[in-house]
């Protein structure tokens, strides 16, 4: 069997810009309310793609990554407020992308996304490390996951600016 645990390689230890702020500057004549950002992290570049037009047309700030490192070295530049990864990833699987993410962005949400079998085992040696994600299941309509996303930061509608943020 496949296992994405031992895709492992050197991980640099690359930490997030300090002069970087999380605050949005307001835009004229719009809300001051922050868009949340979200990272999509998928191999399958067309899931990955789309998963982030989905969220940009919905009110979300997004950007995709398609591989476990890029997806870490976009995360420490653009600080995302809820990363969205896919388990099995090359250069870095998801679990271990999450892990690097909890140690340099831990105000970061990490959720895993897989439609594989078999996923569990690589998400339950996390959590033995001391590393516990959210998993969901692939495939995931994506108003199921937008409803999810507002109900993890209090918005109702982030395209209406008024979340509870």
């Amino acid at each position: 069997m496949f296992d994405p645990w031992q895709q492992t390689r050197a991980v640099e230890t690359i930490r997030p810009r300090s002069n970087r702020s999380r605050k949005q500057q307001p835009e004229s004549g719009k809300s001051k309310t922050k868009k949340i950002t979200v990272l999509v992290v998928d191999d399958e570049r067309l899931i990955a793609d789309t998963m982030t037009e989905i969220l940009k047309r919905s009110g979300f700030r997004a950007s995709c990554a398609y591989d476990g490192q890029a997806a870490l070295e976009m995360a420490l530049k653009i600080t995302p407020d809820v990363v969205l990864a896919d388990v099995v990833l090359p250069q870095m699987n998801g679990v271990q992308l999450a892990i690097e993410l909890r140690k340099s962005l831990p105000s970061a949400e990490v959720i895993l996304l897989s439609g594989q079998a078999g996923i569990t085992e690589i998400v339950e040696r996390g959590s033995r490390e001391g590393y516990r994600f959210e998993l969901i299941s692939k495939p995931v309509h994506p108003e199921k996951l937008l409803q999810h996303l507002r109900r993890m930061r209090g918005d109702d509608d982030p395209r209406s600016g008024n979340g509870s943020r």
